[in-house]
């Protein structure tokens, strides 16, 4: 079996530049999927960042050829709290753009909320499920956030989770960063994707990113950013400060 291609950095001037080029991405792609016949899924990621790409998404949407009905959506990631809190990365992307397009509400696959799962760990269960239920078995766009201390989803440095092979998502319970309980896909399940793509604003990351892209990464219990790559490709989307620390 083949390695997956290198990384490929596409360092951007500004945070909306970054935006304004991964929405400009991510439209294109689901036309490439599509006119191939298929219905793409994608995995959206939380945080500034994607909230400023998805209301790039919403500017450039109705322009173009994609068929939004036939786009299933999930999450890297997800806060086990309530469906209504503004903790919550689906709330933030139905208000940013899946609320602004044509898209059916049955192929939103949202992480369960505190109302929909009795603990943090059925809402795991639950999503891996759905996943394997509704999931091609990939995604074909994965977009994903780092943490300045080099989290991805809501994987840790040093967290068991980062170990965890033998199931699709997973309990977090004690994140350094609040709220503290979430809901998130393993390695094994990040690593099945066509498509990894970093997207990465601001100098409080640029310690992680460098790590990440050094000649010799830490492993992932140092910079977990460092365990996910894509089956054909992996991009890091950075703006100029995020990027200050590559070499």
């Amino acid at each position: 079996m083949s390695s997956p291609p290198a990384s490929r950095v596409e360092v951007h001037e500004s945070a909306g530049d970054l935006a304004t080029a991964v929405a400009g991405a991510l439209v294109r792609q689901l036309t490439v999927v599509q006119a191939a016949g298929e219905v793409p899924q994608v995995a959206l990621t939380g945080g500034t960042i994607a909230d400023r790409i998805h209301r790039e998404v919403a500017r450039l949407g109705p322009g173009s050829e994609v068929d939004w009905s036939r786009v299933d959506f999930f999450w890297g990631d997800e806060r086990f709290v309530a469906a209504d809190s503004d903790d919550r990365n689906a709330k933030q992307a139905r208000e940013a753009f899946l609320d602004a397009l044509p898209i059916d509400p049955a192929r939103v696959h949202e992480i369960p909320s505190t109302a929909d799962a009795e603990s943090v760990d059925a809402a795991a269960a639950d999503y891996g499920q759905v996943v394997r239920g509704v999931g091609s078995g990939g995604f074909d766009v994965l977009m994903l956030g780092v943490g300045p201390d080099g989290h991805v989803a809501s994987l840790f440095p040093g967290f068991p989770q980062l170990r965890v092979d033998d199931a699709i998502a997973v309990g977090v319970t004690g994140s350094p960063k609040p709220p503290p309980e979430r809901v998130s896909l393993t390695f094994a399940a990040l690593n099945r994707s066509e498509a990894v793509w970093f997207v990465v604003s601001g100098a409080d990351k640029a310690d992680a990113v460098g790590q990440a892209l050094a000649a010799e990464p830490p492993g992932v219990d140092q910079i977990p950013a460092t365990g996910v790559r894509g089956q054909q490709q992996t991009i890091w989307f950075l703006d100029r400060d995020a990027a200050s620390q590559v070499r």
